[in-house]
């Protein structure tokens, strides 16, 4: 298990759909809603909330492996809220390094399944970045930690 990237997506409450989730990037902390999860009627995940949220991580992976070798940026969505979604921002200039920054968008949730983004991702257009939620690290580190953060949220159940 990757240790040294400071990200971490994970159930605080196994019970209810609001204020369940939160992310870890750096110091910073942000508790969220299950609730768009639970809404979410796509094929693609059967099964409970932690198959989702495994789902949600698997997408963020792909994502980040996408941006190895030639660079790029990434949209990768962790809060899903009625008038507005929260976002990771991941920015690698050289294919190898990243900079990681959580910040919003007026996009909103009703708009989004968390089961597949990635139509939406390119949309993100208006991204205000929140201060002191960033950490720069290895793309390959950022991915080894998106993928292990996953299988820890899948065994979490419904």
């Amino acid at each position: 298990m990757v240790t040294n990237v400071a990200l971490r997506f994970e159930r605080v409450r196994t019970k209810g759909a609001h204020r369940d989730l939160r992310l870890h990037i750096g110091a910073y902390k942000h508790t969220c809603d299950s609730y768009y999860f639970g809404l979410d009627d796509s094929p693609v995940v059967p099964g409970g909330l932690g198959a989702r949220l495994a789902r949600l991580l698997e997408q963020w992976a792909t994502q980040v492996v996408g941006l190895t070798g030639a660079g790029g940026t990434a949209y990768l969505p962790y809060d899903f809220s009625d008038q507005c979604t929260a976002w990771l921002r991941v920015t690698s200039r050289d294919g190898e390094t990243a900079e990681v920054q959580a910040g919003w968008s007026l996009i909103e949730a009703w708009r989004i399944e968390p089961s597949n983004y990635l139509a939406t991702a390119p949309k993100v257009t208006d991204f205000d970045p929140i201060t002191g939620a960033r950490i720069a690290c290895s793309l390959d580190d950022l991915a080894a930690r998106i993928a292990a953060n996953g299988i820890a949220l899948d065994v979490t159940g419904p």
